[in-house]
């Protein structure tokens, strides 16, 4: 099949292209400056923004099967501000499945977030919930994938985790109770690529989890343990983390804000784990530690 992949060149798009092409697709990857070194070997390029209708539409023709995968990572404030969320997910999922219908493309797979609620609590969920609207509304083929926390080389995660989790000790908002379920990148793409080649995926939305549920400290625990050190979580109460939070949001250029600090009120994790769906089982996918090359005690 002919595979678009809008947002190719990210962390999640480049591991799927690579997925794809090793089972014989025909694969461009559409971003707004594709840089053609960084993508697999047998993938084309294309250049567009899903922001700005005119300028990607045309790498629609032709294609079979598009995937949106473009997204702003929730736990890092948008450099453009809150509004951005809305811009790049609703606004980018519009252009996408208008594009598609234009030329002819009969599936669409939309990459969303646990907990997509018109009406959730923060930016990045509201905004992703209003996608999986438009995506329901479709006439084309669809699918939606919810996903916990993806890792892997070049994750947001562990990078977001690390810059919150300095050697030695650790002040975390509420201790780290936030739980994820992180989810190997491998594994996801596989499951992702294979949803396309399977009729009885359209129409489904699928939660996908990792092979367990994790807290925030356990995660930095591990973070710092595969650098070699040890780490002390101190718990900082979630009233002082929103104050601080808050004030973060209106220096410019701050990683957090408000916005982040009710990310971690709420959990990451599947209410029902869909891998089951793709005849996966929990033992089959890698856990975080193994990842990490490490062993699985979350002691300092």
């Amino acid at each position: 099949m002919n595979v678009l992949v809008a947002g190719g060149t990210g962390f999640v798009g480049q591991h799927l292209c690579r997925e794809l092409v090793d089972r014989g697709h025909d694969v461009t990857a559409l971003a707004r400056d594709p840089d053609p070194t960084s993508l697999p070997p047998g993938v084309d390029a294309a250049m567009g923004d899903v922001t700005a209708y005119d300028s990607m539409a045309a790498a629609f023709e032709g294609q079979d099967v598009v995937y949106n995968l473009v997204a702003l990572p929730p736990l890092f404030k948008p450099s453009g501000g809150d509004e951005m969320h809305d811009r790049v997910h609703r606004g980018g999922t519009e252009n996408c499945l208008r594009a598609a219908a234009d030329h002819d493309v009969t599936r669409f797979v939309q990459m969303s977030a646990l907990g997509a609620d018109p009406d959730g609590a923060t930016h990045y969920i509201r905004a992703k919930g209003r996608a999986e609207e438009l995506v329901r509304e479709t006439e084309l083929d669809w699918t939606i994938f919810r996903p916990s926390v993806i890792f892997g080389d070049g994750a947001g995660f562990l990078s977001f985790t690390r810059k919150l989790t300095p050697p030695v000790v650790a002040p975390l908002p509420g201790g780290g109770k936030t739980k994820f379920q992180p989810i190997y990148i491998d594994d996801f793409t596989e499951i992702l690529a294979d949803s396309i080649e399977d009729d009885s995926h359209v129409g489904e939305t699928y939660e996908i989890g990792g092979p367990e549920v994790v807290r925030l400290a356990e995660v930095a625990k591990l973070v710092r343990k595969a650098a070699g050190h040890s780490v002390q979580i101190v718990s900082v109460p979630m009233g002082l983390a929103k104050a601080g939070l808050t004030i973060a949001d209106a220096i410019p250029g701050a990683p957090m804000g408000r916005d982040q600090y009710r990310s971690l009120q709420f959990d990451n994790t599947t209410s029902t784990n869909d891998i089951d769906a793709f005849g996966v089982e929990p033992d089959d996918l890698t856990t975080l530690a193994e990842y990490l090359e490490i062993s699985q005690e979350y002691g300092p």
